[in-house]
């Protein structure tokens, strides 16, 4: 068996190393020349950082971000309006961490390489050739194939690979994106009561609307556009506390991220047909960042998807597990759309009411979220499945 996985952003390498942890080979192609250099940073909850650690990952990450419990929403005046629980080594094993993308993408390819896992760059997807009950070839956009047992698209919410099972399906843009920028703590200056990471809410809020737009026009013209980005973070900001306006006193442009948010529908099946082609992460079920589960997420699926593949031996066996899998992951993916739901109606502002909609401030119960033990819930399918 060899599984051949289109992305090499931080759903494609995992998997890569999921699989090589179980014995399968695979290979991880990239359209881009060299490991992606993406800005900003990543949140993990425990529930990613148990997939990670049960990968040999966990220990080499844990000290180059940042280690935290909570995350504190408050107002101008510096009340606190929410608290969301995001990492606590007592009662989940793992505090949580805030990471650089590139320094988690940077930390798998060096992973890989040593584990004589290959990565290979400049190899743009182009569509799948054929299925057959032995696997699957399919093409690069500069004419050459290649077949393998299965082939998995991890690339993200705008997936070439989801377009051969769902031809017709396209993403859509909500009209709203994330600008966020990285400034050295020092630069706050922060007033007793303040702690890393903290929200302050206002009737502004934390996002921008934008006009409708093409994906192409949003790459060229909107999310390459930072001088934009600078200035809209860098402007009214007169109500906020001193230390937000400290933060913006002074940002590198290189350090201004723009994420414009698409939005898929729930679909049916994260597999074709045959089963030989499957997506995963964004590719199957782009999740809005209300919940910071976004990337914690597509851990999951990669990680349970490796151990299920190790698993299948037979046609039927990959069948049952494979809708085992989604089901499963479904089924979570929906919760945290739920959850998705009630954090925004918390935080998102309404006109005369900054912190939102919902008065009820009951911390949410989370041990559903960040304690499961993946591989122990796919033991319990096969032992289940074999009896």
């Amino acid at each position: 068996m060899e599984v051949s996985i289109i992305g090499a952003g931080l759903s494609g390498l995992t998997l890569a190393l999921a699989l090589h942890e179980q014995g399968i080979p695979a290979v991880v192609y990239e359209s881009r020349p060299a490991p992606l250099a993406i800005g900003g940073a990543v949140m993990l909850s425990p529930n990613a950082l148990r997939v990670l650690d049960n990968l040999g990952l966990y220990s080499i990450v844990k000290d180059k971000g940042y280690n935290f419990d909570i995350l504190e929403y408050k107002n101008v005046d510096g009340d606190i309006l929410d608290v969301q629980e995001f990492g606590s080594q007592e009662k989940y094993g793992y505090r949580g961490l805030r990471i650089y993308r590139h320094v988690l993408i940077d930390t798998l390819v060096e992973t890989l390489q040593s584990k004589g896992v290959e990565v290979r760059y400049g190899h743009a997807f182009s569509h799948v050739v054929e299925e057959t009950d032995q696997g699957v070839t399919f093409a690069f956009k500069d004419g050459t194939t290649v077949s393998s047992t299965i082939l998995v698209g991890a690339d993200g919410i705008h997936s070439t690979v989801r377009r051969y099972i769902y031809p017709e399906l396209g993403t859509k843009f909500i009209g709203m994106a994330g600008i966020t920028a990285a400034v050295p703590t020092s630069q706050l200056k922060l007033p007793e009561g303040y702690h890393l990471p903290t929200t302050i809410m206002s009737p502004k809020g934390a996002f921008q609307r934008v006009a409708e737009g093409s994906h192409a026009n949003w790459e060229r013209e909107f999310v390459a556009d930072k001088e934009a980005g600078l200035k809209f973070l860098q402007e009214g900001n007169d109500h906020f506390p001193e230390f937000v306006r400290n933060a913006v006193s002074h940002i590198s442009l290189d350090k201004v991220n723009k994420w414009p948010f698409f939005v898929v529908p729930r679909l049916e099946k994260w597999a074709s047909a045959s089963l030989k082609v499957i997506i995963v992460g964004d590719a199957a079920h782009a999740i809005p960042p209300s919940a910071g589960q976004g990337i914690n997420q597509a851990f999951e699926d990669v990680y349970m998807l490796a151990l299920l593949v190790r698993q299948s031996k037979t046609a039927e066996e990959s069948k049952a597990a494979l809708s085992f899998w989604q089901t499963y992951r479904q089924e979570r993916v929906d919760k945290i759309l739920e959850l998705n739901k009630q954090i925004d109606l918390r935080r998102m502002p309404n006109p005369g009411n900054e912190a939102g909609g919902q008065t009820d401030k009951l911390p949410f119960e989370l041990g559903w979220l960040y304690e499961p033990d993946f591989k122990g819930i796919v033991d319990e399918y096969v032992n289940k499945s074999k009896n």
